[in-house]
Order: structure tokens, then sequence, then C-alpha cells
């Protein structure tokens, strides 16, 4: 009897063995062809055909439906109890479910909101759009990223320290699929949330335009050479009159501002419109313009938006090129600029060539004025594909040329969550990331000449902390007798003491949360800087001058760094490309 009986638990062992293998095979197989799925989902939904990416689905949904229902079986269920081996059978169980959740819950009524957009109107333009169906989709969008965080959330909760490889692996590739795509829904969600509103649906919004011009830099990007108010009326979009920075004046009295950014930047952030953005935190250089806006010209903005020439030619590839056809603006450099600007020309056009064919201010002036409107004018024309407008603004804002500041408190703390927001501090800003900031001190447009470089060098850890240095090296390209062949006023002709032809930099570098700053090196040798702290991040400041084809390298090492994640650096966008500015991190040697 005891031997008929130890008989059949061997064989009753050796079938459950076979069947959970079974089910195993069939959870891989169904979760595999649900993957293999993604590609032409994505696929369908880029070309727009909602009817392809709603069949997509629902192949999606019956094979994560069989994963989860076979990972539900009992014996996989008392499998997943068992000592030792039980912690696999209930991972893969889990992943099954958080598959079949993402698929019903989430990527299904997200493609039925799909269907109901028109992507191709949903951009704003010079005669509106219907802001409606965005707005009636946000809940759907808000509910769908909140299924994939608390999946991802689920998995992450996972041990994997004594999971089989097997089991292992394809967990880890599932924690990384749902981390990319909570950020990605999140963000979606954020938008769908705020832009209606934000776009006018209600009532309309005037934002402040501020062009920032790169030739003479500021923390943010380049001094605010150019201001205009952008109305949006239900997604229409209409610009006013345009005012130059000089014509704005000086505020008086100066407006305060807070201790630690007065002690780094001084008080001209509140005393001059051109000044607002020698901080790089975008949220305080947005409220002192509208601040100073508003003591102006007595009229309130609902926000302030921000944009560089850069990033208007990445537009104008969206747009196609521009007529500059009024011939009184085209006498006013006597044929010298072209009558048509484009993604490649806009760039010199703006920052370089204007100031050597126009030679007084006012009608240099009046050029940007004529050149904003028409370029306005291109982007409300409509006449643009709207996925290529769009990838161009989304490259603006990854380059952080494109910056955004809402005066309305519950927007701007979801604007503050992404890069566009321009913090310094907060949720947009790694616990492991450095800043590189250029301020001009030549009083001039001599940036257009400068190029740099900036690298992160890791050193070795030193009592058990990490150590970074941020390497800056800057080359002044200007022609050697660049004092006398370039206009004043981009040299400054010496008016604030540096010598015509040369370029004084303030070089402002932010550390991690927490670090130190340990010293400072000018082309390899000891030299002093000003430390100080803001939003408790570490900061070293020291001035640079290049005479005409000098280089200067910089080099800020901070300490003490507690190494959350990889580090990252956010630079001063430039007249250069961001993949020519920022260097790959480099490894110090250790032994």
């Amino acid at each position: 009897m005891a031997l008929a009986f130890s008989a059949v638990i061997v064989v009753a062992g050796v079938a459950a063995t076979f069947w959970l293998a079974s089910k195993a095979n069939t959870i891989q197989r169904e979760l595999t062809s649900a993957t293999a799925l993604i590609a032409p989902l994505k696929s369908s939904i880029s070309t727009n055909d909602a009817e392809t990416a709603a069949a997509t689905v629902e192949r999606l949904k019956r094979h994560t439906a069989v994963a989860r229902d076979t990972a539900n079986d009992p014996l996989w269920s008392l499998a997943s109890a068992a000592p030792w081996v039980g912690a696999n059978f209930s991972a893969v169980a889990e992943v099954a479910r958080s598959a079949d959740d993402v698929a019903n819950l989430s990527i299904g009524p997200l493609v039925k909101v799909y269907k109901s957009l028109d992507w191709n109107t949903l951009l704003p333009g010079g005669t509106g759009t219907d802001l409606a169906p965005l707005q009636s989709a946000s809940p759907s969008i808000s509910s769908a990223a909140h299924v994939v965080r608390i999946s991802s959330e689920r998995l992450d909760q996972i041990d994997e320290s004594n999971l089989l490889p097997q089991v292992a692996e394809p967990l880890r590739q599932a924690r990384d699929d749902l981390r990319d795509v909570t950020g990605a829904l999140d963000a979606a969600s954020n938008a769908a949330a705020i832009a209606p509103d934000m776009l006018g649906i209600a009532s309309p919004r005037n934002y402040l335009l501020m062009i920032q011009n790169n030739a003479e830099s500021r923390a943010s990007g380049g001094i605010p050479g150019a201001l205009a108010v952008l109305t949006v009326d239900n997604g229409k979009l209409s610009l006013g009159a345009q005012i130059s920075a000089s014509e704005f004046g000086v505020i008086s009295p100066t407006l305060p501002v807070d201790l630690e950014q007065r002690s780094i930047f001084s008080t001209r952030m509140g005393k001059f419109i051109q000044d607002v953005n020698l901080t790089p935190d975008f949220p305080t250089a947005g409220s002192m313009a509208q601040a100073m806006w508003e003591k102006k010209t007595g009229q309130r903005v609902d926000g302030v938006l921000s944009i560089d020439p850069v990033a208007l030619s990445f537009i104008l590839n969206a747009t196609g090129p521009v007529q500059i056809s009024n011939p009184e603006l085209l006498a006013l450099s006597g044929g010298g600029l072209p009558s048509e600007l484009n993604s490649s020309n806009v760039v010199p056009t703006l920052l370089s060539d204007v100031y050597a064919k126009i030679k007084v201010p006012q009608l240099q002036d009046a050029y940007f004025a004529a050149v904003a409107q028409e370029l306005f004018s291109a982007v409300s024309s409509g006449k643009s594909e709207p996925e290529k407008l769009l990838s161009s603004i989304t490259r603006g804002v990854a380059e952080n040329r494109i910056l955004l500041w809402s005066n309305n408190e519950d927007e701007q703390a979801i604007v503050s969550r992404y890069p566009i927001s321009g913090s310094i501090a907060g949720p947009s800003v790694s616990p492991a990331q450095f800043g590189v900031y250029f301020n001009d001190g030549t009083g001039a447009k001599m940036d257009y000449y400068v190029e740099r470089t900036v690298q992160l060098v890791k050193e070795c850890p030193r009592d058990g902390y990490e150590q970074t240095t941020v390497r800056i090296t800057s080359t002044n390209t200007a022609p050697a007798n660049a004092g006398q062949t370039l206009p004043a006023y981009v040299t400054g002709d010496g008016v604030f003491g540096v010598t015509p032809g040369a370029v004084q930099t303030n070089i402002v570098t932010y550390g991690p949360m927490q670090a130190l700053v340990e010293a400072a090196k000018l082309n390899g040798e000891r030299t002093g800087f000003a430390p100080h702290v803001h939003s408790g991040r570490p900061v070293a400041v020291l001035a640079v001058q290049l005479a005409p084809g000098e280089t200067k390298t910089v080099e800020v090492t901070f300490a003490k760094i507690v190494q959350h994640a990889e580090p990252n650096v956010v630079v001063t966008p430039t007249v250069q490309a961001v993949k020519d500015v920022t260097l790959p991190t480099e490894n110090a040697a250790c032994g």
C-alpha cells in the first residue's frame, strides 16, 4: 500500500511538473505575441490609422487575457506559494496580470480616445482649433496613466534577488518598459489636463513672448531682445505689437530679488528686462518679466513664453521659408539681407548679419519686429504639417530653447515637472544634475563668435563619496582684427571695460543638491571663484575673458556627491548645436 501510495505521489508530481511547464510555455508564448504587436500598433497610430490600431489592440487583449487566465490556474497559484521556487511562479503571474491590466484598462481606452481626436487640427493656428475633444479625452488619458503607474509600482515591489535568470530578465524588461510608458502617459495626461485652458478654451489667454538673442548670452539662452504679447483664443493665435528691450527702459523702483539670487546675479535682475534671465531659473525670470511688463504697460499677462532664433530655425524647417516682401524693410539693409528666411539662414541673419548691414539699433529693432511678424504668420497660417511642426517644437523644448512659465499656480505646478519649465530645482531636475550657464560680461553681441564644449569628468571616489569635475572650454573665433572690422554695437566698443573684439563671460556652474564646490582651475592652474548656494545647490561663479583666437578651459570640481543616478548636465543654449557643446561623460582612471 505504501509503495503504491508513493508511486501515485511520484506520478502526480511528474504530471504537475509537466502541467506547470505547459502553462509556462503558454504564458511566455502569449506575452511574446502581445509584445510583438506593440510595433505595428505604434505604426498605426503614427500614420493616423485608427481602425487598424483598434483591431491591433483587440488582438493584443486576447493574448494578454490568455496569459492572465493561465497564470490564475489553481495549480499555478499553488506553486506560487511553494518555498524556494514559488517566488518565480508569483513573479510570472504578476507580469501576466500587469500586462492584461495595461492592455484592457490603459491601451484599449487610449486608442478609443485617439479615434475621437483629429490630430491635424489640435495645434494652435490662425483660425483656431476645436479643443473640446481633447478636454473630453483628458479623464481617459489620466485613468490610463494611473493604471500603468500602479502596474509599474506592483512590478517594482517584486524582490528579484531569488528569481531564476529566465524569470528575472523578463521582469526587468517589463519594469523598464512600464517606466518608459509611465513617463510618457503622465506627460500626456498632464498636457491634456492643462492645454485646453492654456490655449484659451474658456477665455482668451495673453502670454508675454520673449525672443532670446543668443548673440548676447544670458543663463537661459540670451538677452530678451524683443517682446510682444501673444494672445491665444480657443487655439487661435494673434501677436500684438513688438517692443525692444532697449525701448522698455529701467524699472524704478527696482523689483525685489531674493537674497540667494541677488548675491549671485545682483539686483539688475529686478531693474532691467534684459537681465531677468541672468538667473538660469526660468520661473524666477518669467515671474520677474511679468511683473515688469505689468508695471510698464498696466497689462497683466497669464504667463511668459520664451524662444530663441535657433528654435525658430527648427520651426521654419516645418513651415518652409518665409518671404520678406516689404520693400521698406528690405531697404533698411540696402539689399544686404536675404529676402527669404529659411531654416539655414535665419540664425546668422538675426544674430550676426543684421548688425553688419543695419547700423542703427532702432532700425535693427524694426527689422526684428517685422521678421517676427512674418515668422509668426507662417506658424499661425497652418500651412505646415502638424507632425513636423510638433517635432520642431519638441526639439526646441528638449534643447531648452523653448521655455514656459504660467501665472496660474495649478498649471505651473504641472509645468514645473518638465524641462520646459527651466527650473533649477524641483521635480524636473535630476538628483545628479549639473548646470553650466553663461552670462555675457561684454555688453555686446560677441557670443555669436564663441564656441564652447562642456564635459563631466567622474573623478575617483573619496571618503565614500563621488566627485565630479565640470570642464568648460571656450574659444573666441572672431577674426584677429575684430575690434576694427566688426561693428561697435557687436564688440561693445569697450564701454564695459572689455577690449573691442574680446569676449568676457561670467560662467555660473551648479552642482547637485547637498554637494560642495571643492576647487576651480583655469587652464590647469588653481584659480579663485565666488561660492554660492541656490535652492540647496552649490554654485561657483568665475569670469573668463578671451581675446580673438584665444581658448581657455575652466574646471570646477564638486565633492561629497551623494550619487542617486548617472550624472547629466544642462547647459545654456547657444548658437551651436547642443550635440556639439555637450560632450560624453569621461571617467577618470582610478587605481
